[in-house]
């Protein structure tokens, strides 16, 4: 018989250790306050996929790559093939994932790495990004919503990418409808959006201006 696939473990947090840190719901602009503590090894572990979802007390770290082109911001609806099914058929602006244990055994010795390691697989894994483009990326924000279970068990860092022109593709079949819009073109679509593309939406154009 095939041996049984092994099951993914994702990179966590303590959800004390957020309310140590200052919890918050929504965007959180300072993300400086929180990313060292965060991805620190001695704050953070890996905790199989399973459990985590359903463990409150435990947040998984979540990078979350929001891209924009000459003042327009990369949207796309998840179809319903979705690793995440709470969020198929929702809209969104962020491309992202889970850190797991393959970003770990690739950095061992530095645990930020791990994380970005994590990031730089994600983006590649749902995106054909311009030809030669290194995804350069600043952190802008963090994302915590607790409002509902799927926020619960999630802490997002979302990333700022800039993209020289908007020569981009999905790599996935679940993500459909991939288009650049202005920030007027997305107000009208915010209530179609997933929870964590909405509390974005009202950041961005700081995000945008500062960038």
């Amino acid at each position: 018989m095939p041996a049984a696939a092994q099951e993914e473990h994702v990179l966590v947090v303590p959800r004390d250790l957020l309310d140590r840190l200052g919890s918050f719901q929504g965007v959180h602009q300072d993300p400086q306050r929180y990313l060292p503590a965060l991805l620190d090894p001695a704050n953070n572990y890996f905790l199989p996929r399973s459990a985590a979802e359903l463990d409150p007390s435990h947040k998984q770290i979540i990078p979350y790559a929001v891209f924009h082109c000459q003042g327009r911001v990369l949207h796309y609806v998840r179809g319903g093939g979705s690793g995440e099914k709470r969020l198929a058929h929702k809209g969104s602006i962020g491309i992202g994932g889970h850190i797991n244990q393959s970003d770990y055994d690739h950095a061992p010795s530095l645990e930020p790495r791990t994380y970005h390691n994590g990031v730089t697989r994600e983006i590649h894994e749902e995106l054909v990004l311009p030809e030669g483009h290194d995804s350069p990326h600043r952190v802008v924000g963090l994302i915590n919503d607790d409002s509902s279970p799927v926020g619960q068990v999630h802490l997002g860092i979302v990333h700022l990418v800039e993209l020289p022109h908007p020569d981009i593709q999905a790599r996935e079949a679940v993500i459909t409808g991939l288009e650049f819009l202005t920030l007027e073109q997305l107000t009208p679509r915010r209530d179609a959006l997933e929870t964590w593309s909405q509390l974005c939406l009202g950041a961005l154009p700081e995000w945008l201006d500062g960038n």
